[in-house]
């Protein structure tokens, strides 16, 4: 019957989850040995039919829905991996203007030529069946998630804060170092990879279903910290969030 045929496909990113995935080394090699790779321009160029649908980048254009469309209907099974195909990443920060506005200031005489629409993450296009979070995802994730599409069964990403995690690896939290970090709020999987090496939380993961409002209002207050400055550096990686929000409050209506 043969390996199952993946596909890596990447739309509006910078590519650096594809990288991340090509750095993987002798996990690489065993992952390969799994399955076969059809597509993956950061490593080769062949093409070919495929069962798994690896897409990495947020939906920025027309073209883009058209594109993720056709790839959806071709896919048994596709992952969105990194925070831009999650969340939005940072290409949704762009939600936050004009979209004329931002199509000049970047194109300037050109704009024209250059159609845009609002960033939207893919499951907000198509239908998603696994997620790998972060920027750029975390590896032993990653590889997690994949085996779980190889094996047909499901993958759940944790929906817990990333404190959990921190708290279980012994860091000092970034608060008392008088940092705003956003692990209160973020979804865990990553094994606090950033604070791990002294670095605050940046919320690429995306926000936790029902974040401990009080607990972190309680943590700002303490700290003096005001909440715009969180909300600011959430917006970083998360404001494609808003039609997910759209979507519930028209859901609550009906």
């Amino acid at each position: 019957m043969g390996n199952p045929r993946v596909a890596f496909f990447d739309f509006s990113s910078c590519e650096g989850c594809q990288l991340q995935v090509a750095n993987m080394g002798e996990d690489l090699l065993a992952v390969l040995g799994a399955i076969d790779v059809v597509e993956f321009r950061e490593v080769m160029s062949e093409k070919g039919e495929y069962d798994v649908a690896v897409i990495e980048g947020s939906i920025t254009t027309s073209h883009d829905v058209e594109r993720i469309k056709k790839i959806r209907a071709k896919a048994k099974v596709l992952i969105a991996y990194g925070s831009c195909a999650t969340t939005g990443g940072v290409n949704g920060m762009k939600n936050n203007f004009e979209l004329d506005d931002i199509r000049n200031y970047v194109y300037q005489k050109a704009a024209k030529y250059f159609e845009t629409i609002p960033t939207r993450a893919v499951h907000q296009v198509v239908p998603v069946d696994y997620s790998v979070n972060g920027c750029p995802v975390y590896l032993p994730e990653f590889v997690k998630v994949l085996k779980c599409a190889l094996a047909g069964i499901p993958y759940k990403v944790p929906d817990h804060a990333v404190c959990v995690e921190c708290k279980l690896n012994e860091n000092e939290c970034m608060y008392d170092k008088g940092l705003t970090c956003l692990g209160p709020v973020t979804k865990a999987g990553c094994n606090s990879w950033c604070v791990n090496n002294n670095n605050v939380c940046y919320g690429c993961r995306g926000m936790v279903t029902n974040p401990a409002e009080n607990g972190a209002k309680d943590i700002l207050a303490k700290h003096d910290i005001p909440i715009e400055w969180v909300e600011n550096k959430m917006n970083m990686y998360n404001k494609a969030r808003e039609f997910d929000k759209k979507e519930e409050d028209h859901g609550k209506k009906c």
